[in-house]
């Protein structure tokens, strides 16, 4: 069952306006024919990095950037998995405290510093500070006690814990920074001013609110991306990056809507490319207080019940995602349980369920839905919510202005939420909404805590896997979350660019970009 149509009307217009465009026969530079030449790549994003420093910024649309001009010791290819990168073998000690990693020879910086294993070692050295204003702090401060350079391509890392993920930590947060060039910096702030990588592109320009600008460094260490320069535009309105797309003015566009992604499938000239996010869409739940009825378990798997799913991708996203069957999305390189189903959609069952809990006559409750949320999906759930009685208001917020909030655990009693997941291990969602440290955890699960504890300091990968799922079990037995869906990433292209966007990542990779 389908909630009203009326409620997907915001959703029809950027479709319409799209469809308005495609009728029009804008010009358009594609199938083969650049936006400026075959040595530049001109990409059209959404949004700009916060901040140029990599060790610095949290966003996705910092990493956008980040991928292209820093390295790190190992990194992730287009699935998700772990290949090297500065470092060209790892090896961690029997008691699983002791991590070394041999460095790669003959790499340099983009100011022609020679990379040795003192820039490895200051780099995480400048995460822990303080004054670095690090958003990757928390990830090692707990547990790295030491730095030691045996030799220029040796770099060991000293664990005061069994860390299971370290490894992909390393790959997704520590990114590495040139120490003479960075130490002669007048404030820690400076180096966002003028960045220096190891990456295949090289800073040149930032205009804020615009567009950055890189080059390709010729002395990279690696394979030669196939495009010489990369222009990325920043272009906040889904609809005008359509336009930039069908007139030409970009050969790459991310961020593409569910409904303009939709319209672009059938336009010659243009190929769009979609992949799983990775980010699973849910609702957080505010389960702690057991004064509300969220902290019942009939409640948490009511909500769940009562939705369908199917219909809100069909008529939300256009069909660009998949249901939800649990916090860990299946496109993940592992950790997954593909033994789960998502909750059926069972009205009967879902007012059962409130009845037993003491709540036959449903409840009043509030959801918050931030700017970056659909409007129709919000209303879609309160509806569906409406038909076994619970009332639920919509309070609409900024984005911004609910990360402050919801940092602090005060976005209750109910969030839309998403996921990224910069080091592709589940440990980074699991650890950050089911633990109960983690910074965006309400809920507590004695079992479920235990298991978490024990994922921890297992470093076998196969050990790992079967710890998730038993965690994935319980907490879809327990109701932890309303979970929703994993939504597909849209891109749309010129047909001779080769290139293929990351899985389950929000990062954009040109190493291999190149023109046919």
């Amino acid at each position: 069952m389908s909630f009203p149509a009326r409620r997907f009307q915001r959703l029809l217009l950027p479709a319409l306006l799209v469809a308005g465009l495609l009728g029009t026969g804008a010009a358009q530079a594609f199938d083969g024919k650049p936006a400026v030449d075959r040595n530049t790549l001109v990409v059209a994003l959404s949004a700009g990095p916060g901040n140029l420093d990599p060790q610095v910024a949290p966003s996705v649309d910092s990493a956008k950037y980040a991928w292209n001009v820093f390295d790190t010791l190992y990194g992730f290819d287009l699935k998700g998995n772990l290949e090297p990168r500065l470092a060209t073998s790892y090896q961690v000690s029997a008691d699983g405290l002791t991590h070394t990693f041999k460095l790669r020879t003959g790499v340099k910086f983009h100011n022609g510093a020679p990379f040795t294993s003192q820039d490895a070692k200051y780099s995480l050295e400048r995460i822990l500070k303080p004054e670095t204003k690090s958003t990757r702090r928390p990830y090692f401060v707990n547990t790295v006690t030491a730095v030691e350079t045996p030799d220029a391509q040796t770099v060991v890392f000293k664990l005061s814990q069994k860390d299971g993920a370290f490894l992909n930590k390393v790959a997704g947060y520590l990114y590495i920074v040139p120490k003479a060039y960075t130490e002669a910096l007048p404030t820690p702030e400076a180096f966002a001013l003028a960045p220096v990588g190891t990456g295949p592109y090289r800073f040149v320009a930032h205009k804020i609110g615009q567009s950055i600008e890189l080059a390709r460094f010729d002395e990279f260490w690696g394979a030669k991306p196939g495009v010489a320069k990369v222009l990325l535009r920043f272009i906040p309105e889904a609809s005008s990056r359509v336009n930039a797309v069908l007139a030409g003015e970009v050969d790459l566009a991310a961020d593409i809507a569910p409904s303009d992604a939709e319209q672009l499938q059938a336009r010659k000239g243009v190929s769009l490319v979609s992949v799983q996010g990775g980010s699973p869409l849910h609702i957080r739940v505010y389960s702690n207080d057991p004064a509300t009825p969220l902290a019942k378990r009939e409640v948490r798997l009511a909500l769940n019940h009562a939705l369908d799913r199917d219909a809100i991708i069909k008529s939300v996203f256009r069909g660009q995602a998949a249901p939800l069957a649990s916090i860990i999305a299946s496109s993940y390189p592992y950790g997954s349980n593909p033994a789960l189903k998502p909750y059926a959609y069972d009205v009967a069952r879902a007012k059962k369920l409130l009845a037993d809990a003491g709540y036959a006559k449903g409840f009043e409750t509030s959801v918050y839905c931030a700017a970056a949320f659909p409007r129709a999906l919000c209303e879609a759930v309160a509806a569906y919510w409406g038909q076994i009685g619970v009332k639920t208001q919509i309070k609409t917020i900024d984005y911004v202005a609910f990360n402050r909030i919801n940092n602090v655990h005060q976005s209750g009693p109910l969030a839309f939420s998403e996921f990224g997941n910069a080091i592709y291990d589940p440990i980074h969602v699991i650890g950050g909404s089911i633990s109960k440290t983690g910074t965006w955890s309400d809920y507590f699960n004695l079992q479920v805590q235990a298991l978490i504890d024990q994922v921890e300091g297992e470093a076998d990968r196969d050990r790992r896997d079967a710890l998730f799922r038993q965690i994935l079990q319980l907490t879809h037995e327990d109701g932890q979350a309303i979970l929703l869906a994993e939504l597909n990433l849209n891109y749309a292209k010129d047909p001779a660019l080769q290139w293929s966007p990351q899985v389950a990542g929000w990062s954009l990779n040109f190493r291999r970009v190149a023109w046919k």
